[in-house]
C-alpha cells in the first residue's frame, strides 16, 4: 500500500467543506487527484486518462502525478 499524498500544498487542489465530502479535489472540478494517481500508477497512459477526465489539461494530469511521485517516489514496476 502506498503512502498517502499530502495534497493541502498544492495550488491545484483545493478542499472545500461540503463538496466531496472536504477531501482534496482538483481546484474547480469535483476530481480526485487520487483516481488520477492511482488509474496513472495502474498502467493507464496519460491520453487515456484525459479521455476519463476530458475536464483537465494534460498539463495537470502530469502534473499532479509527479507531486503525487515526487512525495511517495515513482510507482512500482
Amino acid at each position: 500500500m502506498s503512502k498517502p499524498i499530502d495534497w493541502s500544498a498544492y495550488e491545484l487542489i483545493e478542499q472545500i467543506p461540503g463538496k466531496v465530502s472536504g477531501r482534496p479535489i482538483v481546484r474547480g472540478t469535483r476530481i480526485l487527484p487520487e483516481g488520477i494517481v492511482t488509474s496513472y500508477d495502474m498502467g493507464a497512459s496519460i491520453e487515456k486518462i484525459r479521455e476519463s477526465w476530458p475536464s483537465l489539461s494534460v498539463d495537470q494530469i502530469k502534473r499532479l502525478i509527479e507531486s503525487a511521485h515526487t512525495q511517495r517516489g515513482p510507482r512500482n514496476p
